[in-house]
């Protein structure tokens, strides 16, 4: 059986993340034939058909297809599907947006963001925030599985694959495409950058931020990224903030280094806690609600308990100081 692996483009090149889902496919084993679905995608499906390592290159050109609505692009994967037993896509947000719904089109159990192929149906993907990482066996007939492109190398070219041309699926119809709402800039994108300029809270401010992490960017070329916490103080610029800010209450800005567990070295990842910058996701402290606080006592009595039962227990022994006798006992003894 063959993979089927779902090309991510923009309709005049192919996208590298493409590439390296390709090569985490040819690791599974078995031929490998890339989907190029849009509309006027011709000069996508040549690129592609110049990868190493792919067989064949499907095109689906039709217009319902040319926005990369999730509904008729997985009717699309669910008709060919039959012909494979491993359908592959980049975590990007065109996979992770419709291999979950081949999935559940399947009836089949998706397996997300994959790090490492061990065996054909053996996998390795991070969970906890990064902190751990997941062998996943599954034994379903088809595999739906997204891969976390950073964790491959980019697939070279030299290949010289067959194109040939597919029907699209019927359109369900149930969305329309309105409108792109795109930011433009001349910086990589952070999912493609090959360097990551980042900078964190102790930077203090918007106007630092600026002065001290665009021109080393702009220098190497870099996409330019920030924290969480950075983002919900609002330090940096707004076309970085991915989040909105806590729900309820201003941003409180962080003044004292006694928030961070180690001195702001100078690095690349600027300002970042030293032992948190390589783990990926929100810990428990950045929910909405929730902060890190000292456990306290609760002073309150139970309900249902006596007046006098929270009172502080006397000495077994107490010495009467007045008359300097030896320590005597209060229990008492029944006469004799």
């Amino acid at each position: 059986m063959a993979i089927l692996l779902l090309a991510d483009h923009d309709t005049t090149h192919l996208s590298d993340q493409t590439a390296k889902a390709l090569t985490a496919a040819t690791k599974i084993g078995g031929d490998v034939h890339v989907l190029i679905a849009g509309s006027g995608v011709k000069g996508v499906a040549e690129q592609a058909a110049k990868l190493s390592g792919v067989a064949k290159v499907l095109v689906a050109d039709d217009a319902s297809l040319a926005n990369n609505l999730a509904e008729p692009l997985a009717a699309l994967i669910v008709s060919l599907a039959g012909s494979y037993d491993t359908l592959i896509a980049a975590a990007t947000s065109v996979g992770k947006n419709v291999m979950p719904r081949v999935a559940a089109l399947l009836d089949v159990a998706q397996v997300s963001e994959i790090i490492e192929v061990v065996s054909a149906d053996t996998y390795r993907r991070p969970i906890y925030a990064g902190n751990a990482i997941q062998t996943v066996q599954t034994s379903e007939a088809k595999r739906v599985i997204t891969v976390r492109t950073a964790s491959f190398a980019a697939a070279g070219e030299g290949g010289s694959a067959v194109i040939e041309s597919v029907s699209a699926a019927a359109d369900p119809g149930l969305s329309s495409h309105v409108s792109d709402a795109l930011s433009s800039s001349d910086r990589p994108e952070l999912t493609s950058a090959k360097i990551i300029i980042s900078g964190g809270r102790a930077l203090g401010s918007s106007e630092k931020f600026k002065e001290v992490i665009l021109p080393v960017a702009d220098k190497l070329g870099a996409a330019v990224g920030a924290s969480r916490a950075r983002r919900r103080c609002r330090l940096c610029a707004e076309r970085l903030a991915g989040r909105p800010d806590r729900q309820g209450g201003r941003p409180r800005p962080l003044h004292r280094l006694r928030h961070f567990r180690r001195h702001p070295a100078p690095r690349r990842h600027e300002g970042f806690e030293g032992d948190r910058r390589h783990q990926q996701g929100r810990g428990g402290a950045d929910l909405p609600g929730r902060r890190l606080r000292p456990r306290r006592r609760s002073l309150r009595r139970p309900a249902g308990a006596r007046e006098g039962a929270l009172r502080r227990p006397e000495p077994e022994h107490q010495t009467d100081a007045a008359e300097g006798a030896r320590p005597f006992s209060r229990t008492s003894s029944s006469p004799q």
